[in-house]
């Protein structure tokens, strides 16, 4: 039985960030869910929380029936190593896209100043957002960004909530299995080699020709591991289930 798959969108975007990997798992027959979190795409005007986002994790696993593969990228990495920690027994597993440095006061504060100068302008940023999204990634996918709307409202406070995060230590809290896949040009992935070594059961992916935004700019390869890491634990959960079974 395949291992339904949860998708956690990234900073001001939302679930339709997670189109390619949708519609080429949903045409394999897989159980996928794509979530908005507070303050983001449908639920634009909601306040951002983590506890809230983690919530909303915990929500679609649950609205699935079963233990999950939770997929994230960028603060969607972020919320779903706490979702995993706050609830293992939900995550079947973890991909964590886009999230491997840690979220310090030096590093919030880089992403605050911007956040701040961007509220400045008429449109809070949004042409210039959609001017980026539409220079750095191929036309379909650009659209499939763009399509959610960007919350440029959010950006403040999703900062200041996830300056603090401990994720280090979540990820360590974790039993499961955590991937850890980054584009080779992604700036976030400057503590790659602490995070994997954090995990109880770690693996690093490295994507060659991508940023940051790794599932648009590579989107067959994105899921074809996403398929691999979901495969493999169901292939764990499997084979600890029979354990048990021969040990009773």
């Amino acid at each position: 039985m395949h291992v339904p798959i949860v998708f956690v969108h990234g900073l001001r975007t939302s679930k339709t960030m997670w189109r390619p990997q949708l519609e080429m798992l949903g045409a394999q027959g897989r159980t996928v869910v794509a979530v908005d979190l507070p303050g983001h795409g449908d639920r634009r005007g909601e306040t951002f929380t983590l506890r809230g986002a983690v919530e909303t994790v915990h929500e679609a696993v649950d609205a699935v029936g079963r233990p999950a593969l939770v997929v994230g990228l960028s603060l969607g990495g972020f919320v779903s190593i706490a979702a995993a920690a706050a609830s293992p027994e939900r995550v079947a597993g973890l991909v964590a896209a886009g999230c491997s440095a840690r979220p310090v006061h030096g590093w919030a504060n880089m992403y605050r100043i911007p956040a701040v100068l961007l509220e400045r302008l008429p449109d809070r940023g949004q042409s210039v957002n959609e001017r980026f999204h539409r220079w750095t990634l191929p036309a379909e996918a650009a659209e499939a960004v763009l399509d959610g709307g960007l919350a440029m409202e959010v950006g403040r406070a999703v900062i200041d909530e996830i300056t603090d995060l401990d994720v280090l230590t979540l990820l360590s809290s974790y039993p499961g299995t955590v991937w850890l896949i980054n584009g080779a040009r992604d700036h976030f992935r400057i503590h790659e080699k602490l995070f994997v070594d954090a995990c109880v059961d770690g693996r690093l992916l490295v994507v060659p020709r991508a940023g940051h935004m790794v599932n648009l700019e590579q989107p067959t390869l994105f899921t074809r591991l996403v398929m691999d890491a979901a495969d493999a634990v169901a292939c764990r959960t499997a084979a600890q289930g029979n354990a048990t079974e021969s040990g009773m």
